[in-house]
């Protein structure tokens, strides 16, 4: 991690003035050509400087992975930390200096292989901090062995008759762990990408983005369908507060909920725009069901599943240390007075 004292370039920095490029490190970025991380990596830059935040007071931390490259190709403060373990250090990054900025970036197998037990603990905190997720539904930097987030029958290296494990949901096991804001974006949709990181730094509290990446080299097309130009209008549908789900090239598709809540495919024009079902971010019951909108049945969603307010662990932690200190005791008499005490 990059000390001020040595760093003067990284002092008082008037947020003001600041653009991409006061973001752009002098590294050469090495992920393959045609890598997906590329875009991410361009969309935070160019997010950064909108967000009122001094340079030197962003950290962005990571794991292990092609992901976990990422805080070399920001210039700003950084830690690659341990494989699976990147929130725990963010955490103490963020309990002990409140004021900054952290973000941490991390891979489908860096979150939910061996860092599963921290992903989860660091959403039920509700740590002020931005965890980005880049999942490609396959390991990269370890050449293409299959991922927590593969499909069942995935052929790869570690699964060459195919993969038989039923696959986690990034999303679901968000929302089981009351994360407080829980979203979804594509790699190369760069305006749509921009806005849910602008929302995920407004937000108090653990915001977690799941990003699907693509990895041209050993997963090559794995979202092809949600991406292309002349599939994906009837392959994902963007989930927006407020406004009922509809999807399609000319939305004349939507989403709609039986009479036991289990969403299904109808035709508006036939079934009536006033029927479909009308999105709510605040709502856990609404994120719960369209989390579970999966290929190739239904369409998959990308937006905000999720945004409440809960006080982030942090700040309570302050506040408890805060309190701890108008209270203490200055005298052991003072600390045995304070309550009952029994000496046998």
């Amino acid at each position: 991690m990059r000390a001020l004292n040595i760093y003067p370039q990284f002092q008082h920095t008037d947020p003001s003035t600041q653009t991409r490029k006061d973001f752009v490190t002098d590294q050469d970025v090495r992920w393959c050509p045609g890598c997906g991380d590329y875009s991410i990596l361009a969309q935070v830059q160019r997010v950064m400087p909108t967000l009122g935040i001094p340079r030197e007071n962003y950290v962005f931390v990571s794991g292990i992975g092609c992901s976990s490259r990422f805080p070399y190709y920001m210039e700003t403060f950084g830690i690659h930390s341990i494989h699976g373990r990147a929130p725990a250090v963010a955490t103490g990054v963020k309990a002990m200096r409140p004021d900054l900025s952290v973000w941490v970036v991390t891979g489908d197998g860096d979150a939910l292989s061996i860092g599963g037990n921290h992903f989860m603990h660091v959403l039920r905190r509700n740590v002020d901090l931005k965890l980005l997720m880049f999942n490609n539904q396959i390991y990269g930097l370890t050449k293409g062995q299959y991922s927590p987030t593969s499909p069942v029958g995935k052929k790869a290296k570690s699964t060459p008759m195919g993969s038989i494990d039923y696959p986690i949901d990034p999303i679901s096991v968000a929302l089981g762990a009351n994360g407080t804001f829980i979203a979804r974006s594509f790699d190369v949709h760069a305006s749509h990408l921009q806005n849910i990181l602008k929302r995920a730094a407004e937000h108090k509290g653990t915001a977690f983005v799941e990003i699907y990446q693509n990895c041209n080299i050993f997963n090559d097309g794995a979202f092809s369908l949600l991406t292309e130009k002349e599939t994906k209008s009837d392959h994902v549908i963007e989930i927006e507060h407020g406004k009922p789900l509809r999807f399609g090239k000319n939305l004349e598709k939507g989403i709609a909920l039986d009479a036991s809540l289990t969403p299904k495919v109808v035709d508006v024009a036939s079934y009536g725009e006033d029927k479909l079902f009308v999105y709510d971010e605040t709502s856990e019951i609404a994120a719960l069901i369209v989390s579970r909108l999966h290929a190739p049945e239904f369409p998959v969603p990308i937006g905000v599943f999720r945004a409440v307010s809960r006080p982030s662990y942090d700040a309570l932690l302050v506040d408890q240390i805060d309190r701890a200190k108008k209270g203490k005791r200055e005298t052991v008499q003072e600390l045995l007075d304070d309550g009952q005490w029994t000496v046998k």
